[in-house]
């Protein structure tokens, strides 16, 4: 009896013993898990600092190099580029949009003109706030898609009143992205919460500010700056300044050799 006692109370330290052992495997365990969680919080902290400030141009901008592809051209086609400088949370550049809808949808379909946006966020400045630089991000994130016009005009139509700074809020630009419909909203969501276009949107306005250009909107006509919309441009004189100009580019044009006969 003794002796079977004996061999009980030294199974009962073996397993004391194996508990131990696991319990401090388990708790090693879980220190690493945290070291490795935490500095994965670390590294996706950064990831996404480094979206917001890196100038990643949306798909589809046109420049010379990364740090200089701020247009977004919408059917671009020759002879006549109109580069048009807009600022979402801008009542002007809305009355402007509004406006000129009609005449830039001719234009298009007239086979004569490609249409370059600029997006800038002067109003940020004016107004204080954000909303233009959100509004602007995320415009380039519909661009991603292929929809940056349908985007824009539901923007237009829901362009809080730019002192509430409405547009910062990421819920209302998802919304209007969802009004644009064809937009596939998981990846918009992504594109927009990362600030994946932030630092694109920063460089735009950093070349507007640089330009001297002025207040927005401002409309150039391959690159020739159009006397202010609001004061001294109607649609039919863009309309008659854009055909002017195409005719004078293709009057200056090569005339192209008739191929040579086949004898």
């Amino acid at each position: 009896m003794v002796a079977s006692a004996g061999k009980t109370d030294n199974g009962g330290d073996a397993t004391r013993k194996s508990s131990r052992a696991k319990w401090r495997n388990y708790a090693v365990t879980a220190v690493g898990l945290a070291v490795v969680c935490g500095a994965a919080v670390v590294v996706g902290q950064f990831s996404r600092a480094n979206e917001a400030t890196a100038i990643e141009p949306p798909s589809g901008a046109l420049g010379k190099t990364d740090d200089t592809k701020l247009d977004l051209p919408v059917k671009p086609t020759i002879p006549v580029t109109l580069t048009v400088y807009e600022d979402p949370r801008s009542p002007d550049s809305r009355a402007f949009a509004q406006q000129y809808a009609d005449t830039f949808s001719h234009l298009l379909a007239s086979g004569q003109v490609q249409i370059n946006y600029r997006l800038v966020t002067q109003s940020d400045r004016q107004y204080g706030g954000t909303g233009a630089r959100e509004a602007a991000a995320a415009a380039a994130c519909a661009q991603d898609q292929g929809r940056f016009s349908p985007f824009m005009e539901q923007l237009w139509q829901h362009q809080p009143a730019p002192t509430t700074d409405g547009l910062k809020d990421r819920k209302l630009l998802k919304e209007i992205a969802k009004k644009a419909k064809k937009i596939e909203h998981d990846t918009f969501d992504l594109c927009l919460d990362r600030g994946s276009r932030q630092g694109w949107v920063k460089k735009a306005q950093e070349d507007y500010a640089a330009s001297g250009l002025g207040p927005v909107p401002v409309v150039q006509v391959n690159g020739r700056t159009l006397p202010d919309p609001k004061t001294q441009l109607t649609p039919k004189k863009l309309t008659a300044l854009v055909t002017k100009e195409a005719r004078q580019v293709a009057a200056a044009a090569p005339a192209t050799p008739s191929p040579t006969p086949t004898p």
